[in-house]
């Protein structure tokens, strides 16, 4: 058995005897000596009956309150020791822990710093190349819009000078246009020699030099017309026929022109001479004019577009291979980036694990720091309350010695006089046990509450029984009085001696122990 439950079982003992006691010397309710020195009040038995009742149900009350607040103050008392324990270990563990992890921290700290500043310089040079190989691209697509600009300069002017080529080409194969011969000294009027050229068209041909070769068919009178010049150059005849052939002459690009014709018809009329006269043909050859200076500028043109050409495809080859060296540059420096910041992501993983460790030994700590608090303000409160039930209990007694030491007046003889006054000495006696068990209940209820500092197994404290009130006498008259009944006065001597008894075995071990 422990020094804590003996304790339980001394203050209970000491309880139940003074209980005891109390009930017991109140059975029989006498008039007090008047020569007693601690204040009395004066009523009727049936009041002070009362009193003593209330303040004995008091007492009992906070008996009982004491025991349980000792009870809760052990087990706060215990689970405040635990939370302590436990605020030690875990203060012991952060230690450990921040001690262990200290240097994994600045390690990781360090690579966490280096590694980041790796990836901002790659990303830095990735950003770099980036914005070279978009320069270069730009300036790659737009040497390659050059070069389609180019190619379809070249395709316009190719086209342009085919156009010049085809129509040069076909001014150079002859055109037939319409063609007259009329009167030089009257365009109004037809020539004589007309008659001849019934076709009245001429074949006009471009010729390299710019000038244009007139044909103009001749369709008889072949025999008769001997010379045609213009410009004093004799024209050329081509016999297409026995008297047919065609006459060709060069010049200029012009509207008409005056041709010189020898007419020679003595061959069928003798009389007449050899003719001379001028004719003027009018046909417009300057449908040629310009083709050949449209021909060379379209020439030109193409020779340009080409060239341009030439020097675009040049310049986009250069452009299309500087980007190319851009992008694999950027190529390169996004790979570095993209490894880099792996390498960054890990450290700050490791530091970010490595601080997580402290922060979760810290937690603990935390925690227990609160549990701690929380169990020491549970058994401040615990403390308070044991304080209160006491002072609670010490009232309580003070009220139930006051209500016992009232004196209930009586007429009676002086015999019964003399009886209430030797069993008023006998109350009192019993009222000052009863106190002195109390009080040395109490002290014992103090001294062990103060040394349990683990669980206090809850002691029960023995509710008296309804207290035995002898029937006090009321008088008669005036002048006579009863004396108290004497039945049943040797079983209630009885009860007073097993009262003080067990009143003497619960203070004998609390003084044994006090001079141990």
């Amino acid at each position: 058995m422990t020094s804590h439950v003996k304790n339980t079982l001394v203050t209970t003992a000491a309880i139940a005897g003074a209980l005891a006691a109390t009930t017991l010397f109140n059975t029989t309710t006498v008039k007090a000596d008047t020569t007693s020195s601690a204040p009395v009040t004066t009523t009727t038995s049936a009041t002070k009956d009362t009193a003593i009742a209330s303040a004995q149900a008091k007492v009992n009350s906070a008996s009982a309150a004491v025991v349980s607040a000792q009870a809760a103050y052990g087990s706060a008392s215990t689970a405040a020791s635990d939370a302590a324990a436990k605020t030690a270990a875990a203060s012991a563990s952060a230690a450990a822990t921040s001690a262990a992890t200290s240097s994994a921290v600045a390690n990781a700290q360090a690579a966490a710093d280096s590694t980041a500043t790796a990836k901002s310089t790659a990303d830095a040079n990735l950003a770099k190349a980036q914005s070279t190989a978009a320069a270069t691209s730009l300036a790659k697509s737009m040497t390659s819009a050059a070069v389609v600009s180019a190619q379809s300069a070249v395709a316009s002017a190719s086209a342009k000078a085919s156009d010049a080529d085809s129509a040069v080409a076909s001014a150079e194969a002859g055109q037939t246009v319409t063609a007259n011969l009329m009167k030089s000294d009257d365009p109004t009027q037809a020539s004589a020699a007309q008659q001849y050229f019934a076709t009245k068209t001429a074949i006009v041909k471009l010729l390299p030099s710019g000038q244009v070769q007139i044909t103009i068919p001749l369709t008889s009178g072949l025999k008769f017309l001997k010379e045609v010049s213009y410009n004093g150059v004799d024209a050329t005849f081509t016999k297409t026929g026995d008297d047919s052939a065609n006459i060709t002459f060069t010049a200029d690009p012009a509207t008409s022109y005056t041709l010189a014709m020898t007419m020679d018809i003595t061959s069928v009329m003798p009389f007449m001479p050899i003719m001379n006269e001028k004719a003027l043909l009018a046909v417009d050859t300057t449908i040629f004019n310009g083709l050949l200076a449209a021909k060379s500028d379209a020439d030109a043109a193409l020779t340009s577009a080409q060239a341009a050409l030439s020097t675009a495809e040049t310049n986009a080859a250069s452009a299309a291979q500087v980007a190319s060296n851009a992008a694999s540059a950027a190529t390169a420096a996004a790979t570095f980036a993209s490894d880099a910041a792996v390498v960054a992501t890990s450290a700050a993983t490791n530091l970010t694990s490595a601080q997580a460790a402290n922060s979760t030994a810290q937690a603990a700590l935390t925690s227990a720091q609160a549990a701690q608090s929380a169990a020491d303000a549970v058994l401040a409160a615990a403390k308070a309350n044991l304080d209160s039930a006491n002072a609670a209990l010490t009232s309580a007694q003070a009220e139930l010695k006051s209500a016992q030491n009232i004196v209930v007046v009586t007429p009676a003889s002086s015999t019964a006089s003399s009886a209430s006054s030797t069993a008023s000495s006998a109350g009192s006696a019993a009222s000052s046990a009863t106190n002195s068990a109390a009080s040395a209940a109490t002290a014992t209820s103090n001294v062990a509450s103060s040394a349990s500092t683990t669980t206090v197994t809850s002691a029960v404290v023995a509710t008296p029984a309804t207290t035995k009130k002898a029937t006090s006498s009321t008088p008669a008259s005036s002048t006579t009085a009863k004396t108290l009944p004497q039945t049943g006065n040797e079983n209630q001597s009885a009860l007073v001696a097993l009262g003080l008894a067990i009143l003497t075995l619960g203070i004998y071990p609390m003084m044994k122990r006090k001079h141990a």
